[in-house]
This record gives structure tokens, sequence and C-alpha cells, in this order.
């Protein structure tokens, strides 16, 4: 993934791996802000990786959201579609748009949709700016994407809309302390993640802790 200026997707591997650590959690970051991210089936085999469910635990993420069965999902930065496919398996009622500034990310994501016979997931292609929701949705998420964001006070500000009722944001990145992600002056706390969304009109509404390496952040709109 290209810094937020350029891409909002899961797109970019690191340069450098730590001995012992999976490369899939080193893919949530970019090695350099110009590096264009073509061939997506190839990264799909880096963030698809079995080995990443064991410290994403994207089951056990979804299943903490409790969402209805005709929810509706934005997976802002939805990449080849580790989450966005899992959440539209999980919601066969429902609808999943996966959302990414790089088109071969899009055109992968919608490929895989066909070829999973998922015709509640479709794709996306964002911009810097704007999401372009089709329509609003109960749940946006963004994993290991918030740290990406530029200007992140006026973009949440602009999802507001994209909000239905009751509808909420989460948000999923890596602690400042996690031995795997990207590099450490690039990570953002979970306490400012707080105070920037609060600027943005947010409140914090559930925290999760079960994820190894990530902090895991539930937001609804302030009254």
């Amino acid at each position: 993934m290209r810094c937020f200026r350029k891409f909002i997707g899961i797109t970019l591997a690191v340069v450098c791996v730590d001995a012992g650590l999976d490369q899939s959690a080193h893919a949530q970051s970019p090695a350099h802000a110009n590096h264009r991210f073509n061939g997506a089936e190839h990264w799909a085999k880096v963030f698809d990786d079995p080995e990443r469910d064991k410290w994403q635990k994207p089951h056990e993420v979804i299943s903490a959201l409790k969402l209805a069965p005709d929810a509706t999902v934005a997976d802002i930065g939805a990449g080849t579609g580790y989450f966005a496919a899992r959440f539209a398996h999980m919601l066969p009622q429902g609808h999943v748009f996966g959302v990414d500034l790089e088109p071969d990310m899009v055109k992968y994501l919608g490929e895989r949709a066909r070829q999973e016979q998922l015709p509640n997931l479709t794709a996306i292609k964002g911009t810097p700016d704007d999401a372009r929701i089709p329509s609003p949705v109960d749940l946006i998420i963004l994993v290991d994407v918030y740290h990406h964001v530029d200007q992140r006070a006026d973009y949440f500000r602009k999802l507001r809309p994209s909000l239905k009722p009751g509808g909420r944001v989460a948000i999923i990145d890596f602690r400042l302390d996690a031995p795997a992600g990207p590099p450490k002056n690039a990570r953002i706390a979970p306490d400012r993640v707080q105070a920037e969304m609060f600027n943005a009109g947010f409140v914090l509404d559930a925290e999760h802790a079960f994820l190894p390496n990530q902090y895991f952040l539930i937001f609804k709109p302030a009254a």
C-alpha cells in the first residue's frame, strides 16, 4: 500500500523482515511512498496467507462486531479482500463494499467475488479524499489502514454521512509495542486515535483486547 495520499488498500510489503516474524504481518506497511502495487495475484499470497489468521483472528474480529445477518459493511483499504470476502461469506443477507484506490486490487476483488460466488460483495475504487461508499452502511472498518490516512479528522468527518443511524466505525491497527507491523515511528497510539476520532465527531463505543499485535477500537458518532 502506498501512503494514504496515493492508496488506501493494504498493498505494500516492508523491505526488511525480522527473523521469526510472519511476512503477512509486515505486509501492512509501506516500503516507500511511490511503490505501485500491481500484481494483485502475487500479493494475495501474502495478504491472504493462512498464517496471518493466527494473529489477525478474522473470524473472532467479525464475531466481536455482533452484526445483524443483513448488515451492510464498508471495508476501506480492502486490498485483495482478506476481510471483505469473509464479511460477505458471514453476512449472506447483507452487503459488503470493498474499497481500495489501487485499480489492480479493485479488479482482483471484483474477480474474487465472482469466483467465490459472492454477489453481496462489491469492489469500489475510492479516491484519496472520498471512499465513494454507494449507500449508508452499518459498519465501516479499517484494518491496518488508519496510520496511513492523511488529514484524518476531515476524512472521518466526511465518512459520517456514510453511516446508517446506529452505524459504527471499527479501527484495527498495530500497537506501539507490537513485534510486527509498520515502522515504530509510523504507528499511532490508541489514545491518539481516540482523540483524533473525537475531533472528527466520534466517541469510543467499545474496545477489544484479544488481538496479539493490534488494538481494536469501535466508534460511534457523538450525539
